[in-house]
């Protein structure tokens, strides 16, 4: 049972983590319209009839795609970038203790990392979700969520579960007693 619990949780990980990676890495968390060309954004830049800028970027053209706090950019980014290393390390844990042996310690850490790695994900996509709803809302009739966006959330719940599964063969293997060394025959 240790096993296909801490082997569910490694492989969960192991998806979270590509998807968080794609996630991150891609320039397709939103769709709109802007002067009737199609755009899209992503963490890192924004893009418009096929030409992409930075989200630092203060042309007056470009104005009002351009959010005037950067704070929200920094943030979801610290956020997504954590998630991803801690997704990492809750992976590497987990696959580490089944080539020594299971370790106690590495499975519980391991899942301990999963679960925050969901919990950063999710605070990046929070903020990311409140900032963009209340932007783009009032400014733009015809937006929505692409799938990078969703993908992330699709993350969310599998690292989470990994984390779970984790923990919940932590709890299995330190409420078995251990077995006898003493040969009765």
């Amino acid at each position: 049972m240790l096993y296909s619990l801490a082997g569910g949780g490694t492989l969960c990980g192991v998806a979270a983590l590509v998807l968080l990676i794609v996630s991150t890495a891609t320039d397709f968390w939103m769709q709109y319209r802007y002067s009737g060309s199609s755009a899209n954004q992503g963490l890192w830049r924004f893009c418009i009839n096929h030409k992409c800028h930075a989200h630092t970027i203060t042309n007056s053209k470009l104005k009002p795609i351009v959010f005037e706090r950067k704070a929200f950019w920094d943030a979801t980014r610290a956020f997504m970038l954590l998630a991803v290393l801690s997704c990492f390390a809750g992976v590497v844990l987990g696959l580490s203790a089944f080539t020594n042996g299971t370790k106690n310690r590495r499975v519980r850490t391991g899942g301990i990392a999963l679960v925050l790695s969901g919990f950063l994900a999710l605070l990046a996509l929070a903020i990311y979700t409140g900032v963009t709803v209340t932007f783009f809302g009032k400014r733009f009739l015809d937006w929505r969520f692409s799938w990078s966006y969703i993908i992330g959330w699709v993350a969310i719940i599998l690292a989470f579960a990994a984390g779970v599964f984790q923990l919940c063969a932590y709890q299995r293997t330190t409420g078995e007693p251990a077995p006898s060394s003493n040969p009765d025959s």
